[in-house]
């Protein structure tokens, strides 16, 4: 007879049994087994599809997870109210296998969502702070002065005007506190703009890394609009409230994560030099350091009651700031690989998270048609104006156009959603069920569902602008070009367009040589009637610039080049130096190359013709 011995169950399990009698199917089904399957479920599929996703369509990692999180959360429509008419929306609703706001009380959710937000955007800003050019915060501190001092005051007085104009029952300072979490940009919404493929081929380089510091520096700097708010609050006298904002938060909170998260980066820096010089660091040590570097920033950065996030900004910056860990680090992918899988646990949680059903909330003075208002409004006043107004003064923007693209990328995400949940962290406690009798317990119900819902309304509409702007005309303001994605090569994007017949022009070969090139055949006894000056010298290689050539086209001198009997040209002195060659293929007996001049640079095409002189051997020329 068999026996059958007790399995010894996770403490987690709805299953627990003390005698077995018969073989029966031993199932797990806890929250932390079902967040792993979420969570590598959705890596696995995205994965397969990323190529496309990310390079095609334009679409980002953080918009689907988000989406994917809203699928599985648990949640529910509430009756919709707009002036004059209300109504019910039947559905539909989540599938309710992931629900954060089940795993305890409203405390204890919002110690979790507290944490996990903090250790996704630590990781974020220290990667920012990583991938700066050398020593780029002393280079460019002027322009990044300008975006957190007052762009961000800007913002912060607008949004809190529409918040204090449209629910009517906050008055202005818990407007401002509500206002306050609105006021960072999210550094993981924002990597559509600052890296990937149409970063690199329509955002010019100078843009990317402005938006990438201000994405490191805001999450941080948002702190003293918050608690200048919260004191004003909870402080019966306002001189008291100012002077515990100046003492508390800027010369201990602020100053101590600035030194601290400098002289952090700046030894471990150092020491990574030492060990590198006597051989005592492997490869991939030099990966680990770079998310354990950003936990042990915000663990200790925590414990001493800093900013956080601006000592992790500043210890990444610190960090690499001569260029030596990224060069060490160069060819690694496992970093990319760790921030995918924060971002997307990041996201996935917000997602479920979402608190639909307080969307609206009468006795809150919330309704759904106030946060639509208020989230339109503050996505087109909130940046873009300032940002149109001061771009003369800011060195790193160059054009309007680049003022505009700036002011419309100011995505809220984890960040707003953190320092919502800090700001209910140090307002009054509610317990379920319980309204709200004073204007900070007030503060404390609505301050999550207004941010909730204008997180949702930027994470759309952010994540979806690049697929908009990859439609219409590019955003590099150097090269005057359309972007026609999907309609030939690539290098036709540098070409112009006409509209009127009479404005081609046609430079054509002689008819003989013509005719045998487009047969893929070379006239033994060709003569050469070209405009340009060419130069053919014996046994040697000759390069002459074409006078008269338009400087403002951009193209690259023609040179001529001497071939070799075996066919292959000879190495020139006008060789594309620096550049990177994308593809190259034939025309006939031509080839045309197209090359990059470094990241981001422009497309350029080179035209290398191939003809014959009789028994002489080929010249190739370099059309550029």
């Amino acid at each position: 007879m068999t026996r059958f011995h007790p399995v010894s169950r996770s403490p987690f399990s709805p299953f627990t049994t003390t005698k077995t009698h018969r073989s029966v199917p031993q199932f797990e089904v806890n929250t932390p087994h079902i967040i792993y399957a979420c969570l590598g479920g959705f890596v696995v599929l995205f994965g397969m599809f990323s190529l496309f996703i990310r390079e095609r369509l334009y679409i980002g990692e953080s918009i689907w997870a988000f989406l994917f999180g809203v699928v599985i959360g648990k949640w529910k429509t509430s009756l919709i109210r707009i002036p004059l008419i209300s109504f019910t929306l039947p559905g539909p609703y989540g599938a309710g296998i992931f629900n954060p706001r089940s795993w305890g009380d409203h405390k204890t959710e919002n110690y979790i969502t507290l944490e996990l937000t903090r250790v996704v955007l630590a990781i974020g800003v220290f990667a920012v702070g990583v991938e700066l050019p050398n020593a780029y915060m002393r280079k460019h501190w002027k322009s990044i002065m300008f975006l957190l001092v007052p762009v961000m005051t800007y913002g912060w007085f607008v949004s809190a005007g529409l918040i204090y104009a449209l629910i009517p029952k906050l008055n202005f300072l818990s407007s401002l506190a509500i206002a306050a979490c609105l006021t960072p940009t999210d550094p993981i919404l924002a990597a559509a703009v600052v890296g990937g493929k149409y970063a690199e081929k329509h955002v010019p380089a100078h843009i990317r890394h402005l938006l990438a510091a201000e994405c490191g520096c805001n999450d941080g700097a948002a702190f003293p609009f918050l608690f200048i708010s919260l004191y004003l609050i909870t402080n019966g006298s306002v001189g008291d409230a100012i002077a515990q904002w100046f003492l508390d938060l800027w010369l201990y909170q602020i100053l101590l994560s600035i030194v601290y998260g400098s002289i952090l980066g700046f030894g471990f820096r150092h020491l990574m030099k030492f060990c590198e010089g006597k051989g005592l660091i492997d490869r991939q040590s030099y990966v680990a350091s770079y998310v354990s570097l950003a936990l042990l920033v915000i663990g200790t950065g925590t414990m001493l009651g800093t900013d956080d996030l601006l000592a992790a900004f500043c210890c990444g910056t610190a960090f690499a700031w001569d260029g030596f860990f990224n060069r060490q680090t160069k060819e690694a992918v496992f970093s990319s690989v760790i921030d995918l899988l924060f971002n997307v646990a990041g996201f996935i949680y917000i997602g479920a998270w979402m608190p639909f059903n307080d969307f609206d909330d009468p006795a809150l003075g919330i309704t759904v048609w106030r946060l639509v208002v208020i989230s339109i409004l503050i996505l087109l006043l909130r940046r873009l104006p300032i940002m149109v107004a001061l771009y003369k003064w800011i060195p790193d923007i160059e054009t309007f156009r680049e003022a505009v693209f700036t002011g419309h990328f100011g995505p809220m995400g984890v960040g707003a959603v953190f320092i919502s949940t800090l700001a209910v962290h140090e307002l009054p406690y509610l317990h379920q069920g319980e309204g709200p009798q004073t204007q900070p317990e007030l503060l404390a119900k609505s301050i999550q569902p207004i941010i909730s819902f204008v997180v949702l309304c930027s994470i759309l509409v952010h994540g979806l602008s690049i697929p908009f702007f990859s439609l219409g005309k590019r955003v590099h303001t150097v090269s005057r070009t359309w972007s026609r994605h999907g309609s030939g090569a690539d290098w036709t994007t540098l070409t112009r367009r006409v509209s009127k017949a009479e404005d081609i022009v046609i430079n054509r070969d002689p008819r003989d040589i013509q005719d045998n090139m487009e047969r893929g055949e070379v006239t033994p006894a060709a003569t050469i009637h070209e405009k340009e000056d060419v130069t053919l010298v014996q046994g040697s290689t000759v390069t002459e610039p074409v006078e008269g050539g338009d400087e403002t086209s951009g193209s690259t001198p023609m040179t001529s080049t001497r071939v070799s009997d075996g066919g292959e040209a000879d190495q020139t002195a006008g060789e594309h130096e620096g550049s990177v060659i994308l593809t190259e293929w034939r025309e006939g007996p031509h080839q045309v190359i197209e090359r990059r001049s470094g990241t981001g640079g422009e497309v350029r095409l080179s035209l290398l013709r191939y003809y014959t002189f009789g028994d002489t051997d080929g010249l190739l020329f370099d059309a550029g």
